[in-house]
């Protein structure tokens, strides 16, 4: 099963539809990566904004998420996070599984949504790994909830660019910068 697309992906692609412009201005090379690309909509977004197809990149830890995007003409590679990337990015992109586990979720839709046992598991290693593959002035998009707890931020320089409301939930897209 992919990811489906939903309120956060959109608010996620409204950052990066903003966004991108400006940095292509400052560099129009701009390397792209996603991580957990999953139905490829800011791969998309990303290409639709002016980034140079060979210029985005991708990885999920989904079979089908990688032969979709694969499918439609990205590149994907299949990877837990940054395990088999190469490179470095000025634009870093993550939607992750961000909500505190709920021992009643089906297990498949876990993968999906769930970021460990508060949330915020998975989004500390992202952010662990995330400085070995960070241009030097590039950036990271990166959403998370209101209900993930315990984010270490790892000294990045933050700035909460946008949020939502939701029905039982608030999510929001950072800018973190090393």
């Amino acid at each position: 099963m992919i990811y489906q697309i939903a309120e956060d992906s959109y608010l996620l692609l409204k950052i990066i539809q903003e966004r991108i412009p400006n940095l292509l201005n400052k560099n129009p090379n701009l390397k792209f990566l996603e991580i957990g690309s999953g139905s490829g909509i800011q791969l998309e977004t990303a290409l639709k904004s002016g980034i140079k197809k060979e210029n985005i990149f991708s990885c999920d830890i989904n079979t089908e998420a990688v032969k979709h995007c694969k499918k439609v003409g990205f590149n994907c590679i299949k990877s837990n996070l940054f395990e088999k990337i190469k490179g470095k990015f000025d634009l870093i992109v993550f939607n992750p599984p961000y909500l505190p586990e709920e021992k009643k979720e089906p297990r498949d839709s876990k993968l999906s949504t769930t970021g460990g046992k508060k949330g915020s598991e998975l989004i500390n290693e992202f952010l662990r790994q995330a400085k070995k593959y960070l241009n030097k002035d590039g950036r990271i998009f990166l959403l998370t909830s209101n209900l993930t707890k315990g984010i270490n931020f790892n000294n990045y320089k933050k700035k909460k660019i946008e949020g939502e409301n939701l029905f039982f939930e608030k999510i929001f897209v950072w800018e973190l910068r090393n």
